[in-house]
């Protein structure tokens, strides 16, 4: 499957056909549907085909493989026949402030110096969990240091590295519940320019400016050294 948003997370749409159909759901042989993992939500979006008829397709989930996107569709949709040309679009506006979020929660990892233990992203409101034994973390000061990195618009960019020389800088992994897909022969990272450089799969913003001005909420304490940092853009 050609995995599109790899290349361009700005894409909202493309012409696709119809390879599969179980009770998984749909695959198809080419999409710009993200498929949950890493903390972001997979996209929801529309199949049309010729003729005009919409399919709602309510989630996009990673099938066997890393390169396997399976699409979930409502369950009362007519289901189209293997073979059938579609073209795939996804829910942009969603898909924009999860990108936007995904970006802010890499100036995060930045600004905070600690391992990360978890994190969930929304389309209003994110965290992470950090492993932060005896620091004192100031809100007021966190949001600021977020801002400023957002406005001095640093550009957001993917690279890519083998699996040898992932093995050789374990510094780069930054979670500690997820691990990057390795295996493949090589690994995807994302650099914000002088600021955050890390593995990871999801879809960004091209620069910092973009995400907007954003705020931390509550710091909340999730064990003796489990520290979780709730995100919400600003306005």
């Amino acid at each position: 499957m050609e995995l599109l948003f790899r290349e361009d997370a700005y894409l909202r749409n493309c012409e696709a056909t119809v390879v599969s159909v179980t009770e998984e759901g749909l695959r198809l042989d080419r999409t710009v549907f993200y498929p949950t993992g890493g903390g972001q939500p997979g996209d929801s979006g529309y199949l049309s085909i010729d003729g005009g008829d919409k399919i709602r397709v309510l989630d996009a989930r990673k099938g066997e493989s890393h390169e396997d996107v399976v699409h979930i569709l409502d369950a009362d949709a007519a289901i189209p026949a293997v073979g059938t040309k579609v073209t795939a679009e996804i829910d942009w506006d969603r898909r924009y402030r999860l990108m936007r979020m995904h970006s802010c929660l890499h100036l995060l990892c930045a600004a905070v110096t600690g391992d990360v233990t978890g994190g969930q992203i929304g389309e209003e409101k994110s965290r992470l969990d950090f492993n932060l034994p005896d620091t004192q973390l100031d809100k007021e000061a966190l949001t600021a240091e977020l801002n400023r990195l957002i406005t001095e618009n640093h550009r957001v960019a993917e690279r890519w590295i083998s699996d040898d020389e992932l093995s050789a800088s374990p510094e780069l992994v930054r979670t500690m519940s997820v691990k990057p897909p390795s295996g493949s022969g090589k690994v995807r990272l994302l650099d914000i320019a002088g600021v955050d450089l890390q593995p990871c799969g999801g879809t960004h913003v091209r620069e910092t400016s973009e995400i907007g001005p954003v705020r931390i909420g509550k710091i909340e304490n999730k064990g003796r050294q489990n520290r979780r940092i709730n995100i919400h853009f600003d306005g």
